[in-house]
């Protein structure tokens, strides 16, 4: 699926079954919200907390609603997040396209 393809499937749940979006500030709540769900996993799968009685250790299903909220909000606000996430490559490689190799932090040189 491309991502693309992702945001018109999400607009066609929503219209089909979610009756209509929610609200750009509170999808922005939603995806903090989210956003905590799939940290709280993290810390207790890869952090020093352990998961408590009832814990769900579901990290890709946390991820997906992280990525489902972040395309209501993308479709809402008439952003195409293929060309974005492509602009984005773009600055990235022209801004870092040294700096990392470069980075002794980093075992470079």
């Amino acid at each position: 699926m491309t991502i693309s393809e992702a945001q018109r499937l999400v607009d066609q749940w929503i219209k089909a079954y979610g009756v209509r979006y929610f609200s750009e500030l509170t999808n922005m709540a939603v995806l903090t919200e989210e956003v905590g769900e799939m940290a709280r996993i993290m810390a207790r799968r890869y952090g020093d907390q352990s998961f408590k009685p009832g814990d769900k250790d579901s990290l890709g299903d946390e991820m997906a609603d992280v990525l489902w909220v972040l395309l209501c909000i993308a479709n809402q606000t008439g952003i195409d997040l293929t060309e974005e996430l492509r602009r984005n490559i773009e600055k990235k490689t022209a801004r870092d396209k040294d700096r990392h190799i470069n980075n002794k932090k980093l075992g470079g040189e």
